[in-house]
């Protein structure tokens, strides 16, 4: 007898929900951003003024975590339906994950001005 115990029925739908919950946060910040754009004035001091401030750094910030998780849900999945041979798909999803954590690594770097 074959015992096929899959990883959990509930695998799945977590990662649906995060890359959904993620996908929101994402559209809220960038319509947001699109209408300081629009409503904000063009100077370079306006804008780190703007940028300076503890608050809009926390949104960006939370803006960028939503979008590496995003991100890595969205690649892993590509990765485990197109790639067959398990230790290429171990190598480019241990890649992934390295890029993505550098990524979010330097956001920090940058928008908090720790570089």
């Amino acid at each position: 007898m074959i015992d096929r115990n899959l990883a959990g029925a509930h695998y799945g739908l977590r990662d649906w929900i995060m890359q959904r919950i993620t996908a929101i946060v994402m559209l809220v910040y960038s319509v947001l951003f699109l209408i300081m754009i629009i409503c904000l004035p063009h100077s370079y001091q306006q804008w780190q003024c703007f940028f300076a401030q503890t608050w809009v750094r926390l949104v960006t910030q939370i803006f960028i975590l939503a979008l590496t998780l995003h991100a890595w849900v969205g690649i892993r999945d590509l990765w485990m339906d197109y790639i067959k041979p398990a230790g290429l798909r171990l190598f480019l999803h241990v890649a992934t994950i390295l890029w993505l954590v550098g990524c979010l690594i330097y956001s920090v770097q940058v928008i908090w001005g720790l570089a």
